[in-house]
């Protein structure tokens, strides 16, 4: 090999190296978020708004698995950002423990667990705790399955029910509100990790009942209605609003959603710019994607708690029903 040949193979090397130098900084440029579809709207909207900013110097990906497939997934390292409709939970913390993933726990926004019936049914004016824990219950599989089993006002004719996965954190809160503990439920219903799947079987059948966060019912008001709630016996029947979330009536289906970050994955410029992006325009989003924004306040907490890098959880893995912000707020966080 004379030098010339020498001196080009030396440069097509060299060119061959900082292509991948390039291709590989071009790949750091990509933030990974998966996990809840409840929360998907608020960071799919802070994600359009991010890449605009960037120019589209950073890419973000936003995958729906349901909360629990979301915590699998950060939990083994292939994720930046959880979304969680809930809490991470013990057997979840203990996975990203034995995995060595570390994270700093975020509420974005307030939701409202929405219960919904197709618009031609006549009958349901509201509904009790206890009628839909009577609908709910693993009691009731196979067994309650006509509306007048719940209330002998309300016709005999079939249910058909629409509700979350059991991989979603829409599923554990709902659950754990309404029959009392969570992951306790009847299973022979129609059953998703996409609420635009439940949203499109209640739409379709007269006899449906089904639930799921108030953005995918906000985004389709005229294709269903939504359901007023009593929370105790002679209490009032409270429709989920914003207001309802707010003042604290809408209970017991109001709850805090969440984002998850990788701590080590938080050492990324693209990662931590997005997390205070997010922070930054979190409220104005989540009031544009139909969430009731928390008050300005815990927006700048997070921020804290992301200089600071504080590390774990509030809830020491256990979904806590009925929390405010300030009680939230207030709380402290361990791994």
């Amino acid at each position: 090999m004379n030098l010339k040949q020498f001196k080009t193979l030396g440069a097509a090397a060299t060119v061959a190296a900082l292509l991948g130098a390039s291709s590989l900084s071009a790949q750091a440029q990509i933030v990974k978020i998966d996990g809840s579809s409840t929360v998907f709207p608020v960071t799919e909207a802070v994600a359009e708004d991010f890449q605009k900013a960037k120019k589209g110097a950073i890419k973000v990906t936003v995958g729906i698995s349901g909360t629990g497939g979301g915590f699998k997934k950060f939990c083994r390292g292939e994720t930046d950002f959880s979304n969680a409709s809930r809490p991470i939970l013990k057997a979840e913390m203990d996975e990203c423990r034995k995995n060595g993933i570390e994270y700093i726990e975020m509420p974005v926004a307030y939701d409202a667990l929405t219960v919904v019936v197709n618009p031609k049914n006549t009958f349901i004016k509201s509904m009790t705790v206890a009628e839909l824990k009577k609908i709910w219950e693993p009691a009731a599989q196979g067994k309650v399955m006509n509306w007048n089993q719940v209330n002998p006002a309300w016709p005999n004719t079939p249910i058909k029910l629409f509700g979350a996965g059991s991989d979603s954190g829409t599923f554990d809160y709902f659950t754990e509100a309404i029959t009392g503990k969570a992951k306790s439920s009847r299973g022979d219903y129609t059953a998703s990790e996409d609420d635009n799947v439940l949203v499109q079987g209640v739409q379709r059948d007269v006899n449906a009942l089904g639930y799921f966060g108030f953005a995918y019912y906000a985004e389709n008001q005229g294709k269903l209605k939504s359901v007023p709630i009593v929370e105790k016996p002679g209490g009032k029947a409270v429709l989920p609003s914003m207001e309802t979330v707010l003042d604290g009536s809408y209970q017991p289906l109001a709850r805090p959603i969440f984002i998850y970050v990788n701590a080590k994955s938080f050492a990324r410029p693209e990662v931590k710019e997005f997390a205070e992006f997010y922070n930054k325009h979190g409220e104005k989003l989540a009031r544009e994607v139909k969430y009731v924004p928390l008050p300005p306040t815990a927006y700048t907490h997070n921020l804290e708690m992301l200089s600071k890098r504080t590390l774990g959880t509030k809830f020491g893995g256990e979904n806590k029903v009925g929390l405010t912000i300030e009680q939230l707020m207030k709380m402290e966080a361990k791994l």
